[in-house]
């Protein structure tokens, strides 16, 4: 690591290229994230499932799917930008917030799957409103422990590194979720209980959460253990600013009027993406117990099946995502665009036939091309993003730039109070409507003219 220098802190550094890291730094920088996307697995395909058991009124479901992404929406600016201007000699500049993050996400993923076992009845409002809060915690948590591995890569890996490093944070993402995503079903299949009293979570899915709470706790420390970030000297001289650049006070509303047109296009991108797949987390479960196992009653056993079904073709969307990541990571930087418009009309197709689709089978073609979509959304934003941003103030454009991600599924849950009821509250139908928006996606990769910082 470069060695730090005596500068003078007002003045301009002259800039010297980031080092190529070993290839076991990189994953160590990202070795965590494969617990934090745990965290997230679990409550995403298992949300609508939690609050249904609970007695969730179906038309209502997106009320407690606002909750996750605007804390995302608070949160991750404020992380970007106070962790710009932390240093701890000992953990470094991003590292504190990953590990705060990380134990209080443990703690509320131990009570959330407990929110039907207090007495409280089913559909009580005491039931929802504790499960709406363990959400939002749980939310708000996770996304203080995620933020610090993106700003990591940023940081430390030059561009040469910086598309495969992304690749493998998608790949440990995606690892992550699989283990997460079929765990209730593994557990099922060993004799836990899948079923339990009206308004109780089922042990399979509690358990599930504890196992969860453990692996991102251990994941976390290796990174925490093995990664040295760079000091405020060396990252200003690697980056090319002075070392009070990033202390500068700055409001956030000046750096998006001056952020980079890239940030804006991409933007467009991610808004009919993760639209899509907000619908596809709240009314998954629900489409495929109607479509194949004929029940909307989430009091069922049939029910229950479907939740655990929808878990495992998670599962399999994770894993097509870990395969498909390790493709784009060969794609050249010149072919980003095709390859990036081409996994989302994949994922677009994989969506749309989730509504023609009675088969619990054939939902596996269709699972396996929505991960393309998602390996693509994990990998190819962040790259062409960072790569367009020079080191000064790295942290709170990353953190302003998670509302593309957090903004679009606030949207989507609002509209949905509108729209579910006006398609004939059909869930399956609420799919079909997450493919045209990937399509539409892929259609607006064309707008992105990709820039470099150096």
């Amino acid at each position: 690591m470069l060695e730090a220098k005596s500068i003078n802190e007002n003045v301009q550094i002259p800039k010297q290229s980031l080092p190529n890291l070993p290839i076991s730094t990189i994953w160590m920088i990202s070795f965590g994230f494969l617990g934090v996307q745990m965290a997230f697995a679990l409550q995403s395909s298992n949300m609508g499932r939690i609050f249904q058991t609970l007695g969730a009124d179906p038309t209502r479901l997106g009320f407690f799917f606002i909750l996750p992404p605007l804390a995302g929406l608070v949160v991750q600016p404020l992380v970007g930008y106070f962790s710009d201007r932390t240093w701890s000699p000992r953990f470094g500049r991003r590292i504190p917030y990953l590990i705060v993050g990380a134990i209080v996400a443990a703690i509320v993923m131990v009570l959330l799957p407990n929110a039907g076992s207090f007495g409280f009845g089913f559909g009580s409002l005491m039931a929802l409103t504790f499960g709406a809060v363990a959400i939002l915690f749980m939310d708000l948590s996770s996304n203080v422990a995620m933020q610090p591995f993106k700003m990591m890569v940023g940081d430390m890996v030059n561009e040469k590194q910086k598309g495969f490093a992304y690749s493998i944070q998608s790949f440990l993402s995606n690892s992550g979720a699989v283990l997460a995503s079929i765990f209730p079903f593994i557990l099922t299949m060993m004799g836990v209980a899948n079923s339990a009293p009206i308004g109780v979570i089922p042990p399979s899915v509690v358990i599930s959460f504890y196992a969860g709470a453990i692996i991102l706790i251990i994941c976390s420390i290796f990174t925490i253990i093995r990664v040295k970030e760079y000091s405020p000297s060396e990252y200003a001289t690697y980056h090319g600013i002075t070392k009070e650049s990033n202390k500068e006070k700055a409001g956030l509303l000046k750096l998006l009027r001056n952020a980079p047109k890239v940030f804006w296009t991409i933007t467009l991108v991610q808004f009919f993406c993760w639209m899509g797949f907000q619908y596809l987390w709240t009314y998954g479960t629900g489409a495929i117990s109607s479509n194949v196992w004929n029940t909307s009653d989430p009091t069922t056993t049939a029910y229950q099946s479907a939740g655990n079904w929808f878990g495992v073709l998670t599962a399999v969307q994770s894993i097509a995502a870990v395969l498909w990541s390790l493709v784009l990571s060969r794609v050249p930087n010149d072919k980003r665009k095709p390859a990036y418009a081409l996994s989302l009309v994949l994922g677009g197709i994989g969506f749309s036939s989730v509504f023609f689709i009675q088969n619990q089978w054939l939902l596996v073609v269709s699972f396996f091309l929505i991960g393309i979509a998602w390996a693509a959304m994990m990998t190819f934003p962040f790259t062409i993003l960072t790569n367009a941003l020079s080191g000064e103030r790295m942290g709170t454009y990353l953190g302003l730039f998670n509302g593309s991600i957090c903004l679009p599924q606030i949207i989507a849950s609002c509209l949905s109070f509108v729209l579910f009821p006006a398609i004939g509250s059909s869930m399956p139908e609420m799919i079909l409507i997450s493919g045209i928006l990937l399509i539409i996606g892929a259609l607006s990769v064309s707008v992105i003219k990709e820039t470099s910082a150096s």
